[in-house]
């Protein structure tokens, strides 16, 4: 069973969260406000999505780099940090 799977109503929680905050900032863009308040609802989407990475990557490393076999750890390490890289930019 995947880690997604395992941790979905998690994960969706976190997505939802995410989507609300979303929400909040295209309602609040629309009312002209003060850049602060802007930023600190960016800011608040961003770690949000951060969290969600950290708990699909934690999972993603622990099921799938602790378990499998040398070669294949190898392969998985390389598509772990190029998805990094992608989301670092």
């Amino acid at each position: 069973m995947s880690h997604t799977i395992k941790n979905k109503k998690s994960l969706i929680t976190r997505i939802r969260r995410i989507k609300g905050q979303a929400s909040a900032l295209e309602k609040l863009l629309e009312t002209e406000p003060e850049c602060n308040k802007v930023l600190q609802q960016i800011s608040a989407i961003r770690g949000a999505t951060n969290g969600l990475m950290l708990e699909v990557l934690d999972g993603h490393l622990r099921e799938h780099l602790l378990t499998s076999a040398v070669e294949q750890k190898h392969d998985d390490l390389n598509e772990v940090i190029k998805i990094l890289r992608t989301y670092l930019k």
